[in-house]
């Protein structure tokens, strides 16, 4: 199929160091990123927000639909707000929802209903995923890969908070749909994550915790 779309030369980006060593020190950087629960109120400027959603927004996406909507909360009260939804469907996971099994692997973290981040952190980024494009220029409202594009958004966006000197959280109280009541968001824009942004509190704590080794999680194919 011949692309109807004009092209433009490809501007590479080349590394200040050779490509085994950037790789490296990017893999030791992003070696100390960790999901955080204890957040400082700390302000973050606004611009710091729009530079890592910016980022996020140069994520592939099928037919470069870019599927998603970031919706950045600085508000105390629609933060309030959040967190009293988010805090009455995690009371129903911990106490009905969720089953031995899932609680059990739960514990090492620590974790309950209570989530006082989503209010002490200066920043709620609320991600949505677009069920269809509303942009009045697109030839058609369809959009493609939905939960494959916006997954890998997501991720470059922890990326670009860490990167930022920030921390996050993923955090995924089901069902969302409070976040389209409270934040007025149209039917078509549905919440994929929560995700409070912000520096660390002081005397911050994370589990010690481990992750898989290379071996585990790659296969050299035919080796």
């Amino acid at each position: 199929m011949t692309s109807t779309a004009p092209h433009l030369p490809y501007r590479p980006y080349v590394p200040e160091l050779p490509a085994e060593d950037a790789s490296r020190r990017f893999r030791e950087v992003m070696q100390q990123r960790r999901s955080v629960r204890f957040f400082s109120d700390r302000p973050v400027p606004r611009a710091v927000i729009e530079n890592i959603i910016a980022a996020a927004g140069t994520a592939p996406s099928g037919a470069n639909k870019q599927p998603w909507r970031f919706v950045a909360v600085q508000d105390p009260a629609t933060k309030k707000a959040i967190r009293a939804a988010a805090e009455e469907e995690e009371r129903a996971f911990y106490e009905r929802r969720a089953n031995e099994e899932w609680l059990r692997d739960l514990a090492p973290l620590g974790t309950d209903e209570h989530k006082p981040f989503l209010e002490i952190a200066p920043w709620l980024i609320v991600v949505f995923k677009m069920v269809r494009d509303d942009r009045p220029d697109s030839d058609t409202d369809q959009v493609y890969y939905i939960n494959e594009s916006v997954g890998i958004a997501t991720g470059m966006l922890l990326t670009a908070i860490h990167l930022a000197g920030l921390v996050t959280l993923t955090h995924t109280p089901s069902p969302m749909k409070f976040l389209s009541k409270i934040l007025g968001r149209p039917p078509h824009e549905r919440p994929y994550l929560l995700i409070p942004v912000g520096y660390p509190a002081e005397d911050c704590t994370v589990p010690n915790l481990s992750r898989k080794a290379l071996d585990e999680i790659m296969v050299v194919h035919g080796d």
